[in-house]
């Protein structure tokens, strides 16, 4: 579907973690890892997965007082090392993006993940061609609630409709942030109420991101 004669000028910024990809296994095996180095407890896969989507300091900080970033590091080491590479694309997520992309659709990824991981992950999978983008963690960015996102956004697409697609309530959060519709996906830990109560702007509830139309992002902006 084109917008006649007047295109209008849409960016989906997408999550990454359970949204476009499965990557618990690499996270729960990181995850203990970083626990196992300082001999506390291992965490249940279960109970590490409900927890993907947060920042990572916050799901560290959930199970155990250990400093953080110290878990943190050693988390990331070894993912950078091992777990980056446990890790699989949702099927019919490459086809519904490139669709989108098609339709002159922009993207970008707005992520909880180290941003310099996030961008090590999607070059590994021959998605970063696709994103005009990638937003993570970094020493300005802490989480999607920060409004330097906004800021940025505003300032480099001004003429831009946003749209956000996630699994996370973090991700409805960051729609109202933005003041703009939400999509959300059930290819996470949430519910279809989770995701609906996150967000009080204009909202869709998905079972996959590939069920994503480019006829379905105009309709979100009507």
């Amino acid at each position: 579907m084109k917008m006649g004669g007047n295109p209008r000028k849409i960016l989906v910024c997408f999550d990454l973690d359970f949204t476009l990809i499965d990557n618990k296994e690499g996270i729960i095996n990181s995850f203990n890892h970083a626990l196992k180095r300082h001999d506390l407890r291992k965490i249940s896969s279960d109970k590490v997965e409900r927890m993907i989507g947060l920042p990572l300091n916050q799901m560290f900080e959930s199970v155990t007082n250990y400093d953080s970033s110290t878990l943190c590091r050693d988390f990331r080491d070894y993912y950078g090392a091992k777990g980056i590479y446990q890790v699989k694309l949702f099927s019919g997520v490459k086809e519904m993006l490139l669709a989108l992309k098609k339709n002159s659709i922009r993207l970008g990824i707005i992520t909880s993940k180290k941003q310099e991981m996030a961008q090590k992950l999607l070059k590994y999978l021959n998605l970063s061609p696709i994103f005009d983008f990638i937003i993570g963690e970094s020493e300005i960015i802490k989480s999607k609630s920060n409004p330097k996102i906004k800021t940025s956004l505003i300032k480099d697409y001004p003429e831009y409709k946003f749209v956000v697609v996630g699994d996370h309530p973090n991700d409805g959060n960051l729609s109202n942030l933005l003041k703009c519709s939400f999509i959300g996906v059930l290819t996470g830990q949430h519910s279809t109420k989770d995701l609906e109560n996150s967000s009080n702007q204009n909202s869709r509830i998905l079972e996959n991101a590939s069920d994503i139309t480019p006829d379905l992002i105009y309709s979100m902006l009507k």
